[in-house]
């Protein structure tokens, strides 16, 4: 059985995007792989954060990780964190690392631009994300389109070590939905879909109400046209909601054309406000049962056991390929 690692930023809320365009994969996905699911809290920290909100985001991700159908049985939930060979491992590979790569990557500069000072974990990250997936022999990584290219430099950082040390990585592939690998902003649609918009219109959390969703949609930017037709170029508005509505009723995004011909994006959007709101209260219903439970605290005591064991073993192979510590 192949395996499969991926990981999210403990961050504030979900969104719409996160959900389509990683978490809603990984519930099909449980049953073929063998799946690691990580609260990548380290990675948070590479800008500033309240630590108790921090905390408060860890469990909430962990409980929306079940909520969406994750089975800790088949797959292992964990906190970063709570796995040092993450932190450990995230060293060699800042060391195999050269700057003028990590300054290249779109992410930070994205983040830096603008700032005075931006910390130095924010230019590493990558080599952190690296050696995530490294640690656990990762075949297959299922990520959005923006994050591409941190899964090309771990590809890259393995075969490097590979060949200057020792071959003992897999060198991971990329995996990306067909449609929905990108979500982009209600209010904007050439941006993509951030928790951080200022804009709260421009996004949707799996704990937003119903009500909330249904007012984000209806106010959902389109175009003057009226015509339901999927156009990212001259129509990226009605073109998002389009691939909305086809991930979560499996319809294509012809069917959807088809049927919504001749009628106005009014009715188009109250629909497609039902459909998201069918798919997320089920959800919320299930993450409030877990918030505060035991059993949430049970899953990733597991979850962070099974991590360390399978981490430690491909830590011990690296300090050994690199002639660190003392070889037992």
């Amino acid at each position: 059985m192949k395996t499969i690692f991926s990981g999210i930023q403990p961050t504030g809320s979900v969104t719409l995007g996160n959900y389509i365009g990683a978490m809603k994969q990984f519930v099909d996905l449980q049953h073929d792989y063998n799946c690691y699911f990580c609260i990548v809290d380290q990675h948070a920290i590479t800008v500033p954060q309240d630590r108790l909100e921090l905390r408060k985001n860890i469990k909430s991700l962990a409980a929306l990780y079940l909520a969406i159908g994750i089975d800790p049985e088949k797959a292992t939930i964990f906190i970063q964190s709570e796995v040092p060979a993450h932190a450990q491992a995230g060293w060699m590979m800042q060391c195999v690392s050269y700057i003028g790569e990590l300054e290249r990557m779109t992410q930070f500069k994205d983040k830096s631009a603008g700032r005075e000072a931006v910390s130095s974990g924010l230019l590493t990250y990558p080599p952190l994300m690296a050696a995530d997936i490294l640690l656990y022999k990762t075949d297959l990584v299922p990520v959005g389109e923006d994050q591409k290219q941190h899964i090309e430099l771990t590809r890259d950082l393995a075969e490097r070590f590979n060949k200057k040390y020792n071959d003992i990585f897999t060198i991971p592939e990329i995996r990306t939905p067909e449609i929905g690998a990108r979500i982009m902003s209600l209010q904007e649609p050439t941006k993509k879909m951030s928790k951080s918009d200022s804009n709260k219109k421009s996004f949707i959390t799996l704990l937003d109400d119903p009500k909330q969703i249904e007012k984000k949609i209806k106010s959902a930017v389109t175009d003057s046209e009226g015509i339901v037709k999927y156009d990212k170029e001259n129509k990226p508005g009605i073109s998002n909601l389009l691939s909305i509505y086809s991930i979560f009723t499996g319809k294509s995004i012809e069917e959807l054309e088809k049927q919504y011909e001749g009628k106005g994006y009014g009715e188009f959007k109250s629909d497609l406000a039902e459909v998201v709101i069918n798919e997320i209260v089920p959800i919320q219903e299930k993450y409030y049962q877990l918030i505060d439970s035991p059993e949430l605290d049970e899953i990733l005591d597991r979850g962070a056991e099974k991590a360390n064991r399978e981490a430690n073993k491909m830590l011990k192979k690296m300090m050994n390929a690199m002639g660190l510590g003392r070889k037992k």
